[in-house]
């Protein structure tokens, strides 16, 4: 039987029928208000609460539009009712779809949306995971037109057809999936917690609000500083050979990766990386361009391997002092004040214009070797901790990606 999900409850048997979107629903466009009529009134779904929520309810929605009670009433937004984007860029984001699940207050809906009000009886849950399948996705992009940007209208969506099960079925699947998804926010939720958690505490340790203390319970001799110059070396050899290939780039999210990997395409000249520095292994990179995650721009060590790196760049090498202390110290805003302080912004607004001799001036905290080493295990300690996190909540969302494929036709 071609119209059997791959995975099923035991209870149920038999093929799923096959169903236009117009048999379930009648469709219709939302409201086209004036500027002056937005940011007061009804609660006005827009494309944004579509994308960027799991479920829409009332107290999600974004934005707001002044209407009579008479044309909220003819656009009115219920619990249950599917909600479309009606154009994207983008041919694989045209029609995405969410529902509204709130019981209590009802809603209004834009002119960049499609209501679908539902004329039979259906499982509204269920019809949000069925219509974030990728034989949903595809069955609605596929009917999407246009040339700048991808259309669907309320004609498109009534003739996508989809095999659907008997309500019963397609409650005993939401529940499922819902307890799917409860699992993956309570991960999330977690994973979060834990970045908030390391991030405070490596505040308060590189301020020294937390202090460490030696095996036998005795105080660390008190930090002192030093300028970043004393314990690190330039590397300024150039690839003259053009022995090494593997073209590298400073993330300030993902650090030293592969600039193949990062960018899906070589940026560099293959044919011309004669004047690329050679980065080794744990060697650190100062990247100037700044970002919202990186505000003067990030310094990261490299995990990767030797590797070459544009002379944009700054690659130093640590000859004093535990690696992982100031891999670790470089990911605070500590040092944020000095760069600021002596960068000449006269130069791009996106890069830091830094000269090398300032930079090397940096003020860094040295501590005791000993305290350096316990602050070390700690992080990694909640390093591993995050990581399994992580790794928990990738793992569901596979899970998840999963079922999505073998639990609809």
């Amino acid at each position: 039987m071609s119209n059997v999900p791959k995975l099923r409850f035991k209870e149920f048997n038999g093929e799923w029928r096959p169903f236009s979107l117009g048999d379930y629903f009648v469709f219709r466009n939302g409201i086209n208000a004036t500027k002056e009529q937005y940011g007061k009134g009804y609660k006005f779904i827009n494309v944004l609460d579509i994308i960027n929520n799991s479920s829409i309810t009332h107290d999600k929605i974004i934005g707001s539009v002044d209407v009579s009670e008479d044309v909220f009433k003819r656009n009115i937004v219920e619990y249950g009712d599917i909600l479309f984007q009606r154009s994207s860029e983008t041919r694989s984001e045209a029609g995405q779809s969410n529902v509204y699940l709130d019981k209590n207050t009802p809603a209004t809906f834009g002119g960049f949306v499609i209501r679908g009000k539902g004329k039979r009886k259906y499982a509204p849950v269920f019809f949000n995971y069925l219509l974030k399948s990728s034989k949903a996705r595809k069955e609605i992009t596929t009917k999407s037109n246009g040339s700048t940007r991808y259309n669907v209208g309320q004609e498109t969506l009534s003739e996508v057809e989809l095999a659907i099960p008997a309500i019963s079925e397609q409650q005993k699947i939401a529940d499922f999936l819902t307890s799917v998804d409860i699992r993956i926010e309570q991960l999330t939720r977690k994973e979060e917690l834990l970045k908030q958690y390391k991030k405070g505490v490596m505040q308060k340790i590189f301020s020294q609000e937390i202090r460490f203390k030696a095996d036998d319970g005795s105080e660390f001799p008190e930090w002192e500083e030093t300028r970043l110059g004393r314990l690190v070396k330039r590397r300024t050899n150039k690839n003259t050979d053009e022995a090494v290939r593997l073209v590298l780039t400073n993330s300030a999210s993902r650090g030293i990766v592969s600039q193949t990997d990062y960018f899906d395409k070589d940026i560099a000249n293959q044919n011309n990386l004669a004047g690329y520095y050679v980065v080794e292994t744990n060697d650190f990179v100062y990247n100037p361009r700044i970002s919202s995650s990186a505000p003067v721009g990030p310094i990261k060590r490299n995990h990767l391997g030797r590797g070459v790196m544009s002379p944009l760049y700054s690659v130093f090498e640590f000859i004093s002092g535990n690696l992982g202390f100031y891999e670790h110290y470089f990911e605070t805003s500590y040092w944020h004040q000095y760069m600021n302080k002596i960068a000449n912004f006269g130069a791009r607004h996106d890069r830091m214009n830094v000269t090398t001799s300032d930079f090397y001036d940096m003020p860094v905290p040295f501590p005791s070797a000993a305290e350096q080493w316990k602050i070390v295990r700690f992080i990694e300690n909640l390093d591993n901790k995050l990581a399994k996190a992580t790794n928990q909540l990738n793992y569901a969302k596979t899970f998840k990606k999963g079922l999505l494929q073998q639990m609809f036709v």
